[in-house]
């Protein structure tokens, strides 16, 4: 019989996968064995023990987490800002952002980290990062209207704008990672990888919209 292949990143993902359908904490080696079709034994060619595999899962978590932004690439660029209401713009970014959160693995990387974040101070550390990046890019996009006359807040109402823009909106995406995950949670034979055929749930789009757009309406009448 052929000798399996086992890497470090894929012994990390499988954690992660197991971490998504149990949970952290109940997650043993075995498990995580299982999953990969070797022997318990194997892991430790990799890892020194749990712990070890632990911490380099919060490491590739945050090298992951690091890569992503609130605005994409070129979006700045784009002549959008002078067709394009705040709310529409804010809109477009929020299905784009939510979507990115739902695609492996980025997905269970989510769950991990804010399930460990009250736990851990490198997974708090992660999550912190994630709101400062959603921050920053939140208020260049409201920049851009108060440099317009659009929206007339001072620098210190902005950043307060900012801030409770942005926690409400992590925290709405918190509500809808474990949304989806218990579909999966009350549907075992579907199995995990199902969760990620599952299409947006628009409703709860449209209840972050309506939210969104009570909120960023009361800051243009400022």
């Amino acid at each position: 019989m052929a000798t399996k292949h086992i890497s470090q990143e894929k012994i990390i993902s499988a954690f992660l996968f197991c971490a998504f359908d149990k949970n952290v904490g109940a997650t043993s080696l075995q498990d995580i064995a299982e999953y990969l079709g070797i022997k318990k034994a194997s892991l430790y060619n990799h890892f020194a023990g749990r712990d070890e595999m632990y911490e380099a899962t919060l490491n590739y978590c945050r090298d992951y987490c690091e890569k992503l932004s609130f605005i994409p690439e070129n979006f700045m660029k784009l002549d959008l800002f002078q067709k394009k209401t705040l709310v529409e713009v804010m809109n477009s970014l929020i299905r784009r952002y939510v979507q990115m959160y739902e695609t492996e693995p980025l997905f269970q990387i989510f769950a991990f980290v804010h399930s460990e974040k009250y736990f851990n101070k490198a997974a708090a550390e992660i999550a912190d990062r994630e709101l400062q990046k959603l921050e920053y890019g939140i208020s260049q996009i409201f920049l851009i209207y108060c440099n317009d006359k659009k929206v007339g807040l001072s620098p210190a109402e902005l950043d307060c704008a900012v801030k409770w823009f942005s926690a409400a909106f992590m925290h709405l995406i918190d509500s809808y990672i474990m949304h989806k995950k218990e579909i999966v949670r009350q549907n075992p034979e579907c199995g995990v990888g199902s969760l990620f055929a599952l299409p947006t749930d628009d409703s709860f789009l449209e209840k972050i919209y309506f939210l969104s757009e009570n909120y960023l309406n009361a800051l243009m009448k400022i």
